[in-house]
């Protein structure tokens, strides 16, 4: 049963995954109907305002294969809604085709659903397994659940350095990403609410901080004024419903952000050639893990996670 679970909750993660750039605020979530170990409908949540995952799994069923609905299996990704958004609940949805059982990913931490779903399926009698790749189902959705549990967007911390850990050459900008890593940077950045660098490096550099290599929109451009805390930063953008912000530089708003505790991930680039002299990258945040390091078009791009739980 566990394999088979799993097997099939894969599937949903694989479905949620295309609502990427187009389902947020809202989370990415995917859902299967299996019967008699024959997926007969499947969804995801495409975009913002429209259906949700499990309207769509249910539209896709087959009408000859409807009958088989109150023997078969619902697996989400996320619990079913329990409350009326802009759609009605998905929790009730699942309770009127009258399913046996449903398989969840994780619980939902929006504080209108959080677990009300689960126990709507439940007095309806449907049986509830969940924590189904629990990690995993989170993973997607970390920008999600780190706005509606910490209320404040998922940080990541952007910087790209020379082989001896300098930002520039000289103090003069230096381009150490190739044209490929560029690419990646701007892909980060389609999927990005926001992007923020600081009053000197604006003033410096004039960066445009858009999305010019990669499909999508840009974010929010913000520049960090020095009067301004970080607490009340993440104040106003926790308002204004930003999920996700990078942080690109420079040395010294990245350092503040580092010392106040304030990052989620920090993705350093490392080009293969020294510069001698400039300004100092910073230094590796305490508390952090690195889950993945790589050659990048001769580059190495280390990718390191504040192991805090969510």
């Amino acid at each position: 049963m566990i394999e088979t679970d799993e097997k099939y909750m894969r599937r949903c993660l694989q479905l949620a995954a295309n609502g990427r750039m187009q389902a947020r605020p809202n989370p990415m979530v995917g859902a299967v109907i299996v019967y008699d170990g024959r997926i007969i409908g499947e969804g995801y949540h495409v975009k913002c305002g429209e259906a949700h995952a499990e309207v769509n799994a249910f539209a896709s069923v087959a009408p000859e294969d409807e009958r088989f609905l109150s023997r078969s299996t619902v697996y989400v990704s996320l619990e079913p809604c329990a409350h009326y958004g802009k759609t009605p609940p998905c929790a009730d949805l699942i309770v009127s085709k009258g399913v046996r059982r449903c398989v969840v990913g994780c619980v939902d931490s929006f504080s209108k659903v959080s677990g009300r779903g689960i126990r709507k399926l439940e007095e309806a009698g449907i049986e509830v397994t969940v924590g189904v790749l629990e990690e995993e189902c989170r993973e997607i959705n970390k920008c999600f659940f780190t706005f509606n549990t910490l209320h404040r967007p998922y940080i990541t911390l952007k910087w790209a350095q020379s082989a001896d850990g300098f930002m520039d050459a000289d103090f003069r900008p230096c381009a150490f990403s190739t044209t490929f890593t560029r690419m990646l940077v701007h892909r980060m950045r389609a999927e990005s609410d926001a992007i923020l660098v600081g009053r000197v490096t604006d003033m410096r550099e004039h960066p445009q901080l858009n999305v010019r290599y990669w499909h999508g929109r840009d974010p929010k451009r913000i520049v960090l004024g020095g009067g301004k805390s970080l607490g009340n930063l993440m104040a106003e953008l926790y308002a204004d419903g930003v999920q996700s912000l990078m942080v690109e530089g420079g040395a010294a708003t990245l350092n503040s952000f580092i010392s106040a505790g304030l990052w989620d991930e920090a993705r350093v680039e490392t080009a293969p050639f020294i510069v001698g002299n400039g300004t100092k990258a910073p230094g590796l945040p305490s508390g952090g893990k690195v889950v993945c390091s790589q050659e990048c078009d001769g580059n190495v791009i280390m990718l390191m996670r504040n192991i805090r739980e969510i």
